[in-house]
């Protein structure tokens, strides 16, 4: 299936810096894109040109053995260059859009044209009514954030401390209020995202810039620690005042290590006895320093993986579309594609509020900062 792109997200930043092997100069970012149907293959049959739909980052065939358990994002079939991740990660996982050539090179959506192979697995068709901006995040944020707090394991009264208030973190913060927590607290040291947590997602925030995470998190609950814990950051942690982090940045430089895993390390400690750690931050390669005795001695789960994001379109759309939630509430600047580079660089380096860029194919060449607001 051909599409012609209407809208795509941008903040591969841990493609942009450089952090993913096995990307080549010339190749096409982009993994949320919507557009409109321009042309369909033989074998597609649910849908039609002139369709508006959404495109799930995850390529998956629909019929293997994995994506007959719904976990889309490990699909058998989708990774021409399959051997290469198997011999990093000992098995491949599913194709992405706008990813690495180990996970097979697919050119992105921040293009004006995509092609969309399994077409009728993929895209989900949106009802008219609803503008672009509130279903977009379901190519990969929404659902991204809601499966970290599905994995979460959330239980109603539940406390649920999320590291990382970008737009991942805002949708997890979103989802676990879904799933019943009685508490929310989220971790970051950008005032424009933490505000964004405690207006719109009603958290409880924490400045590690100001304060120490632990004994913040100790006071907040009588010293038993969170429930749930989601790592909402991955691969480029950034705390400059941390001695872990500092020794991260050296080894990553030297190519000791690939990842500065700063936070899936506190949140191993801080979690409470036989709680659970959510990993829906992207990881690459080799961590150091985990602190995975902890985790074993204090009985936590530990839940992780790309986002199956077939298996939660059709129920996050409704949630859109019966008004529980907007997504659009996250987005701080719409742009040109052509701007693409230029709001690289502000999103990486925190400047102008930037939390979530949406760019436009064919658009004028004119950045335009909105004003964040939400209806929950």
């Amino acid at each position: 299936m051909l599409l012609r792109v209407a809208r795509v997200a941008g903040s591969d930043l841990h493609l942009y810096d450089g952090f993913v092997p096995t990307m080549k100069e010339g190749d096409v970012l982009g993994h949320e894109p919507m557009g409109v149907v321009v042309e369909t293959g033989n074998a597609v049959t649910k849908l039609k040109k002139g369709d508006r739909v959404v495109v799930p980052f995850t390529i998956s065939c629909g019929e293997c053995f994995f994506c007959k358990k719904t976990l889309f994002s490990l699909c058998d079939r989708t990774n021409p260059n399959h051997q290469m991740a198997d011999k990093v990660m000992g098995h491949s996982p599913a194709g992405l859009f706008g990813y690495s050539h180990m996970l097979g090179g697919y050119p992105g959506g921040q293009a004006q044209y995509l092609r969309v192979p399994h077409a009728d697995v993929g895209p989900i068709k949106i009802p008219d009514g609803l503008p672009d901006d509130k279903v977009l995040f379901l190519s990969d944020i929404f659902p991204t954030g809601y499966m970290a707090a599905e994995n979460a394991g959330i239980e109603p009264g539940d406390t649920v401390a999320v590291w990382g208030c970008g737009p991942v973190g805002q949708f997890a913060i979103q989802s676990a209020w879904m799933f019943g927590a009685g508490r929310v607290i989220a971790i970051d040291d950008v005032p424009e995202r933490l505000r964004m947590a405690q207006t719109v997602g009603r958290a409880e925030t924490i400045n590690f810039d100001h304060e120490s995470v632990m004994e913040r998190l100790n006071d907040m609950t009588q010293g038993r620690g969170p429930d749930r814990c989601i790592d909402a950051v991955g691969a480029e942690a950034h705390v400059s005042h941390v001695i872990d982090t500092i020794m991260d940045k050296v080894k990553t430089a030297v190519k000791l290590e690939t990842d500065r895993p700063h936070v899936l390390r506190e949140a191993i400690i801080n979690c409470r006895k036989g709680g659970t750690v959510s990993v829906p931050g992207v990881y690459v390669g080799m961590l150091d320093k985990v602190p995975f005795g902890a985790a074993m001695n204090k009985g936590l789960t530990l839940k992780s993986g790309q986002t199956h994001v077939q298996r939660y379109l059709k129920p996050l759309l409704d949630k859109i579309a019966d008004g529980q939630i907007d997504p659009s509430f996250v987005i701080t600047h719409k742009v040109s594609l052509q701007d693409a580079p230029k709001m690289y660089k502000i999103f990486r380096d925190k400047q102008d509020g930037c939390i979530k860029v949406v760019l436009k194919p064919g658009a004028a060449s004119k950045s335009e900062s909105t004003t964040t607001t939400a209806a929950v």
